[in-house]
């Protein structure tokens, strides 16, 4: 069983986060690539431009949001298996920019992923 966390792209990296992949489609803004500190950038697992942009980090739209991203997620199962391969040492720490830490897509990819066969 891999050990799936969330960290913000904005919160400093440590060796206990494992392998840590970027889930975002687009850069987090004002980072450098050189100071993120990730392993790969898996920015095709991340929700389609019109999903993200119709969601608009919207609270209220989050139960749709999910259904909807869970689907596109689905249609992606190779690249979320080879998320999976990601991990060091038992852990994936999946980093993201969203400020909402309850609200974001990568909650839904750790949940898609945990419920992976």
């Amino acid at each position: 069983m891999v050990d799936i966390v969330l960290k913000r792209a904005y919160s400093a990296a440590q060796k206990s986060d494992g392998g840590r992949v970027l889930v975002d489609r687009l850069w987090p803004r004002g980072i450098k690539k050189e100071d993120l500190a990730i392993d790969e950038w898996y920015k095709d697992i991340a929700p389609s431009k019109d999903l993200r942009q119709w969601f608009d980090h919207d609270p209220e739209k989050w139960g749709d949001f999910r259904k909807r991203y869970l689907s596109e997620l689905s249609d992606n199962k190779d690249r979320a298996k080879e998320l999976l391969e990601q991990k060091k040492d038992g852990r994936l720490t999946l980093v993201y920019a969203a400020k909402d830490e309850q609200h974001n897509h990568a909650r839904v990819i750790r949940e898609y992923l945990r419920h992976l066969k």
